[in-house]
């Protein structure tokens, strides 16, 4: 009965290190993506009536790991020209990301 115990003791314990070996945080894609898309977007050049606009951009991450922007939904044509001009073709680091998925980033300028 004894070495029934130790038995069971040594399987619970194997068991525990096995779960807690394993990485249970997982980052959000979208999250990290829309905080590289801040830091690629925070250099404008844009003008005081241009600022505290909104938009949300569709787009699209290619075999090599670059935004291929589909659409910016704004009504502000020069934002919309200023985000594609900053974003298409800019490689961005995800890690779980797969080619031709379609993302979609809100967006917002401000001073």
């Amino acid at each position: 009965m004894r070495k029934l115990s130790l038995v069971f003791v040594a399987a619970m314990l194997l068991a525990t290190g096995n779960i807690l070996a394993n990485d249970s945080v997982k980052t959000d894609p979208i999250k990290k993506l829309s905080a590289q898309i801040g830091k690629l977007l925070v250099d404008n050049y844009l003008t005081d009536n241009q600022v505290n606009l909104t938009a949300q951009v569709r787009f699209t991450l290619n075999n090599k790991g670059e935004i291929v922007v589909l659409s910016v939904d704004t009504e502000n044509k020069i934002l919309a020209s200023f985000v594609k001009y900053k974003l298409n073709y800019q490689k961005v680091e995800v890690n779980d990301s797969k080619e031709g998925k379609m993302y979609t980033v809100p967006i917002r300028i401000i001073s």
